[in-house]
């Protein structure tokens, strides 16, 4: 989730009174905009890792995706994630032949094998013999995606 603002109100927040309602400030102070990247455990049913920076890029999701993995390591991972080209990096693919000890030459960005485009690095990264894979839903479907749906809910 980008550009989430880091607001703080010009003035306190006063408590509710005998036949009043809490007041707020609408004047506020702009600390500037984060970004959100967070997982959805789908079996705890909540929030699993969050990671806020200033920046969405591939370094930034893979390290996301690495602290991740850290948690349990010798696990199987299944992440659900839209199209986004950072999210069929080489970084990624890197991170997932390194894990799962899978002795291929990746070839090299843009030119031979599972590095060459994004096409042959989102098939390596879903190939569903890898213990760590990713699940691409289709364009336009963030609703299948549960931390989309979270992150919609929680800014709204």
């Amino acid at each position: 989730m980008t550009g989430i603002q880091a607001l703080e109100r010009a003035a306190p927040t006063q408590p509710m009174r005998p036949a009043q309602v809490q007041r707020q400030e609408f004047e506020y102070i702009r600390h500037g905009t984060l970004s959100l990247i967070a997982n959805w455990q789908i079996a705890q049913g909540g929030i699993g890792l969050a990671s806020l920076g200033a920046t969405r890029t591939e370094f930034d999701f893979a390290n996301h995706v690495a602290r991740t993995i850290e948690t349990a390591p010798d696990d199987g991972w299944i992440f659900v994630l839209d199209q986004l080209n950072t999210h069929q990096s080489v970084s990624w693919v890197r991170l997932v032949a390194a894990c799962c000890e899978i002795p291929l030459d990746l070839g090299i960005k843009g030119k031979s094998g599972i590095l060459k485009s994004m096409a042959s690095r989102a098939a390596f990264l879903s190939d569903p013999t890898h213990r760590i894979r990713f699940v691409y839903v289709p364009k336009h479907t963030s609703w299948l995606n549960q931390i989309e749906c979270w992150f919609n809910v929680s800014s709204g």
